[in-house]
């Protein structure tokens, strides 16, 4: 069948079903998530899973197995990650088949509308302006259809398609519309092949990323020696190859942070997950992080601000006698796939009268030429765009439609000429202001419908610290108008985009707030400006106009009803098209990111005391002060039963930089007040002659745990009933396991020397008040300046 016999028909159902027996369907893995196969070995063959497994094993070989009790933490570090990613990936899978673009195709002679996966080798795809291409084949009808593959290959120029040229998949039509054969599909297809390394499932690089990272990799450094040392030590003061082996183990496996990865996994997917439920589609679970960072929002108007929708409330004729509605007519007829303005004016418009007219030459609309066009012979050429750009400068026309244009109406002008003009203003749309043969025939007028929920989003960034710029290709003051009235600060400062030149192009966007006539290369320099300038940029748009802005954003955010190339490059997809969802996706973002540094605050205190506590029993040669199942208790009662319920808490904060340094300046002094008062109390306890070990380990397991849960109190402030009640059952936990002989038997806890334990307590208690006293004063930045000073000498 040839290409033209295939632009007629299309394939048959039995075609169709023939391909898809045979494996040549357009299947891609979706990057919203991983398989279940993934999900269970990233969770089960972990680092740490095989550390502490290991030390798990000699404990059972060594010693007794209730002090292996921390092998328990695989089961559940795992149990927990997989269920949470799996919940996750349904989520995400679900929403995805939701938020995808659906692919026009001609099957059995009629243009029907299938998911993408459903798209065999060989089917004609029908496309229009707003469309991504899924798979790759050459054209076969063109009707002005022109593609932006900036994406795949970096030119930011549309290139025109004529049949026979080949489509790439992840470009995307700008204007026009036309059909191509589907050549390659699946992972043959161009973009697959491009990104099947990049869009795997992987959590993107970031500061908080990168911050765990950095306290995993000191920690890894120090295991070995520490556990050598510790080894040493223990053997040569007890003499016994298992005591000295389980010693070794309760310090060693206690400088392993081994929830702070999980729970932020836990996090992240969590937030994904109630994202979800508000109909918000999180495309990578990393995008949680940008989401908490953003300090700048770029709006555009149409479609975020406003609803994609307009009405048409009046034409104002420039010219008696002209035939306007009837050329009004004829440009919505004649346009391969007519946007949401003509769509609107084709609405309104009374019946036709007449015969219709019959087109020859079409440029259609793109938003760089900010025009579209059609030759109808004898009645001329009819030029439909921007009043600034079809009208000269300085006409009573121009100053008319920017009277109108100041009540926040959309206002575009009608144009008319001789025939044969069309194909050189096509080549140079500055020629319009100087050719005499083409005059103002009408102004359209067109309301535009404000999102209800547009000025309650914008009051809430603006008390959240989120600065708004809206950029749009529309005229300037129409813009401001609507800004204005949406109560955007300096939306009556509106700013023409035409004026900006690269030098100024940062400055300019700080003083300002709104900006119109926007080309789509332009809002990607502006995106970057704002980037160079130090701010992290979320980008919403629903139109082609958008994707550049929308790719290079650190947060692209594309409205479901938009074109699903901008739906393609963002990283957040708000399904049902609300304004108002914005504000929970960034408070989403900063309950995730706040509460992941107060649980790194719990664990890396744990890091730093157990190093410290390990290093001092290793130098002075006494034995370990406790057994793995008292560091099993405190841990779960201090660091991991709470990390977990405040891993998901509400949390309003904003989030800052600096994520490294901050958790450094709590659980450096945190942790040496606790290693070293604990210790403190343990020497004294040894230093008895009349107690043995059990009570000298008990003694210490006081010490640490009242210390453990003063940290606690600390971290979970400002304190709000729960948060009370989170620390006060804790403790109340820690008195049931001393009050109830099994269990105190269990974590072999003997508190006869009360003399010793008092002296302990009272230590734990000055070491508290002493560290909260220290965490009031900026002790980083003192030793820091101290240290830059000793430096310079």
């Amino acid at each position: 069948m040839t290409l033209a016999e295939r632009s007629a028909t299309g394939l048959t159902a039995a075609e169709v079903a023939e391909r898809g027996a045979a494996g040549l369907v357009n299947r891609v893995p979706r990057r919203s998530s991983r398989s279940v196969g993934e999900i269970a070995r990233a969770n089960v063959l972990t680092r740490f899973n095989a550390l502490i497994g290991t030390l798990f094993v000699l404990v059972l070989v060594f010693g007794d197995w209730r002090d292996g009790l921390f092998g328990g933490i695989i089961l559940a570090n795992t149990l927990i990650g997989i269920v949470q990613e799996l919940r996750a990936k349904r989520t995400l899978d679900r929403l995805a088949v939701l938020g995808e673009q659906r692919v026009r195709v001609v099957r059995d002679g009629r243009t029907t509308e299938v998911a993408q996966a459903t798209v065999v080798q060989d089917d004609l795809v029908v496309v229009r302006a707003g469309d991504r291409i899924v798979v790759d084949g050459p054209v076969v009808d063109s009707r002005a259809l022109e593609v932006d593959e900036s994406l795949l290959t970096g030119e930011a120029e549309p290139v025109a398609k004529l049949p026979g040229d080949e489509m790439l998949s992840g470009s995307f039509v700008v204007a026009g519309g036309g059909s191509f054969v589907a050549r390659k599909v699946g992972g043959e297809a161009y973009a697959a092949r491009l990104v099947a390394e990049a869009s795997r499932f992987k959590l993107a690089k970031s500061e908080l990323q990168a911050g765990i990272n950095r306290f995993l990799k000191y920690v890894t450094w120090l295991l070995v020696p520490v556990g050598v040392l510790l080894t040493i030590s223990q053997f040569l003061s007890t003499r016994s190859l298992s005591e000295a082996v389980v010693g070794a183990v309760a310090g060693v496996v206690t400088m392993v942070p081994e929830g702070l990865v999980l729970m932020t996994s836990i996090a992240f997917a969590v937030g994904v997950v109630r994202l979800g439920r508000r109909r918000c589609l999180v495309q990578e679970l990393p995008a949680i992080e940008g989401l908490a960072r953003v300090d700048v929002l770029c709006l555009d108007k149409t479609g975020t601000l406003t609803e994609p929708g307009m009405d048409l409330e009046e034409v104002v004729p420039l010219k008696a006698g002209l035939p306007v509605d009837r050329a009004l007519r004829a440009l919505v007829a004649a346009d391969p796939s007519p946007n949401p303005t003509l769509t609107a004016i084709a609405a309104s418009l009374p019946d036709e009268s007449g015969a219709p007219w019959e087109a020859g030459e079409i440029v259609p609309f793109s938003s760089a030429r900010k025009w579209s066009g059609t030759s109808f012979g004898e009645h001329g050429d009819w030029v439909l765009g921007a009043p600034d750009v079809l009208l000269a400068p300085g006409s009573a026309a121009l100053k008319e439609a920017g009277r109108l244009g100041a009540t926040g109406r959309r206002i575009l002008a009608l144009v008319h000429g001789p025939e044969g003009r069309l194909a050189d203003l096509a080549r140079d749309s500055a020629v319009f202001a100087e050719s005499a043969a083409l005059e103002p025939a009408a102004l359209i007028v067109l309301g535009q419908r404000i999102r209800p929920e547009a000025k309650g989003a914008l009051a809430y960034f603006a008390r959240e610290g989120v600065a708004v710029k809206v950029l749009s290709g529309d005229d300037p003051v129409s813009v401001g108008a609507i800004a204005a009235s949406l109560g955007v600060p300096g939306a009556d400062r509106p700013y023409d985009a035409r004026e900006i030149t690269e030098t100024d192009i940062q400055d300019v966007l700080e003083k300002h707030t709104v900006f119109g006539r926007v080309s789509p290369q332009q809002k990607r320099a502006m995106v970057r400006a704002l980037q160079a300038r130090g701010h992290t940029v979320a980008m919403t748009g629903d139109g082609v106009n958008d994707v550049l802005a929308l790719k290079d954003a650190d947060l692209g955010v594309a409205m479901g009803s938009g074109s699903g190339a901008t739906r393609a490059v963002a990283k957040v997809v708000l399904l049902d098209d609300s304004f108002a969802t914005l504000p929970h996706v960034v408070a989403e973002g900063r309950r995730v990111l706040g509460n992941i540094e107060r649980v790194a605050n719990l664990f890396l205190t744990k890091t730093v005391y157990s190093i410290l506590l390990s290093v001092l029993v290793g130098v002075v040669g006494v034995r370990f002060p406790f057994l793995p199942r008292h560091l099993t208790l405190i841990s779960a009662l201090t660091i991991g039963i709470p990390a977990f319920v405040l891993a998901l808490a509400p949390n309003l904060e904003r989030a800052r930089p600096g994520f490294v340094p901050r958790v450094l300046r709590f659980a450096v002094p945190a942790g040496l007040a606790l290693g070293g008062a604990t210790f403190a109390g343990y020497l004294l306890a040894i230093d008895d002659p009349s107690t043995e070990f059990a009570q000298d380990s008990t003694t210490a397991t006081f010490a640490l745990f009242l210390l453990s849960l003063w940290v606690l109190a600390l971290i979970a402030r400002p304190y709000t009933w729960w948060r009370v009640a989170l620390v006060v059952t804790m403790g109340t936990a820690f008195l049931v396991v001393l009050a109830v002989p099994g269990l105190r038997e269990f974590f072999a806890l003997q508190h006869q020397n009360a003399h010793n334990d008092a002296i302990a307590l009272l230590i734990a208690v000055v070491a508290g008040l002493l560290l909260s006293h220290a965490l009031r004063r900026d002790w980083y930045d003192l030793a820091l300046n101290y240290l830059r000073r000793l430096t310079r000498r």
